[in-house]
């Protein structure tokens, strides 16, 4: 660790430090680092993972993504808040994410969009926030050291920290190793969402929800499919009752390993079918599982709109926008699968496609939101997967009806 690193992070935890430093919030580490900020927001406390994003717009998508369950997300961009907030940017209406850590003060908005300021939104939302903090040095700790389970603490003014009752709070978390959180985000209950002019012949798609973005959504419809939403739980039996022509895998939180206990066997059922599939970033990994992959937890993973991908098919670059904090272990990844894109920052998985199946998924965010589009193409991709499928499946059926004849 750097001098100028040992001056930012190390204030020592002990009473008589919390007792002279004081302050309205706290960022507590598991090696009792204690980070002193001021809070907003929402009061009370928080444990969870800490990450960092580095992307410079965007922040209420980012704040809004269903993936940021049991995450507490630290920002390196310093100036979050300066545009407020507007019913429009949700990725979804209920947050996930536990609390975020900035380096700037909230400001006033300035932004004709603006409907309410953030710090009245996160108060209004129950999410609690820090400023104050050198995010940029926490971020550089979180590269040196891994991801870091923290308490976020924002009291009433005048109350004071009992630092020994969070950090027990802290230590007896278990972290995301192993938590299926993709049942705490997904939709209660089906629903069906159609394009504005509706084609009779539009594909009709299924959508299992795993914390599935509203820009996802976006782009399926923008492609003309008829798309009906599962939650993520549902059986085989539940998305073949709705004959769709092909499965999108959404993203969402947590453990790939722990959703995959009960998607699994499922996504193994569409491949046999020969239903076209299509995953994005969890649903990546839960294709991976189905088709005999493993995922591994990363040291620090990946969240930011500026992250460039190989795509191995093409011989391209991507820039692209990605959320995950586990990876598909590309030494499994078997002969009967194609590895399509890297990371060009560390060379993890970042895209597989079936050799013998109508399947393929990407471990990055296509839709954006925020970020670059590069890879938007590969809703079309999807698209005329399935239309292609329909046609060979036309065709055998003709060729019954030929012979039957």
């Amino acid at each position: 660790m750097t001098l100028r690193m040992e001056h930012l992070l190390k204030t020592i935890y002990s009473e008589n430090s919390a007792s002279a430093l004081g302050g309205q919030a706290i960022l507590l580490f598991p090696d009792k680092t204690v980070l002193y900020g001021f809070g907003f927001g929402a009061k009370g406390y928080q444990v969870a993972e800490l990450c960092f994003n580095t992307s410079m717009t965007g922040y209420q998508e980012i704040i809004t993504d269903p993936s940021y369950a049991k995450q507490i997300i630290n920002f390196t961009f310093p100036h979050i808040g300066n545009v407020g907030t507007n019913k429009q940017d949700y990725e979804r209406e209920k947050i996930h994410a536990c609390g975020i850590v900035v380096k700037e003060p909230i400001t006033e908005p300035s932004n004709w969009r603006s409907e309410q300021s953030l710090n009245s939104w996160m108060e209004d939302q129950d999410l609690i926030g820090i400023w104050g903090i050198d995010t940029r040095a926490v971020t550089q700790k979180l590269r040196k050291c891994g991801a870091q389970n923290v308490v976020l603490i924002h009291l009433e003014e005048g109350q004071t920290f009992n630092l020994d009752y969070y950090y027990d709070i802290l230590t007896n978390w278990s972290g995301l190793n192993g938590l299926d959180l993709a049942k705490d985000v997904t939709c209660e209950k089906p629903h069906k969402i159609a394009p504005t002019q509706t084609d009779e012949d539009a594909p009709h798609i299924v959508a299992l929800d795993f914390g599935m973005k509203q820009a996802i959504v976006d782009c399926l419809i923008d492609q003309g499919f008829r798309v009906s939403i599962l939650p993520a739980t549902s059986s085989i039996d539940d998305i073949l009752a709705l004959n769709p022509e092909g499965v999108f895998l959404s993203n969402g939180p947590g453990d790939p390993s722990a959703t995959g206990q009960y998607t699994i066997p499922v996504i193994q059922e569409l491949l046999n079918r020969e239903i076209p599939i299509f995953g994005i970033c969890l649903g990546h990994q839960m294709l991976a599982l189905a088709s005999g992959c493993k995922t591994i937890k990363m040291h620090h993973g990946h969240r930011g709109a500026n992250q460039p991908v190989k795509n191995k098919l093409t011989n391209t670059v991507e820039i692209t926008s990605q959320n995950h904090g586990f990876a598909v272990d590309r030494s499994t990844i078997g002969d009967h699968l194609l590895e399509t894109h890297i990371s060009l920052f560390d060379e993890t998985n970042q895209g597989i496609a079936h050799k013998y199946k109508p399947a393929f998924s990407v471990q990055y965010h296509p839709e954006a939101s925020p970020g670059p589009q590069d890879s938007r193409y590969l809703f079309k991709q999807f698209k005329l997967m399935i239309l292609e499928q329909r046609n060979h499946t036309q065709e055998q059926l003709a060729q019954l009806t030929k012979k039957a004849s």
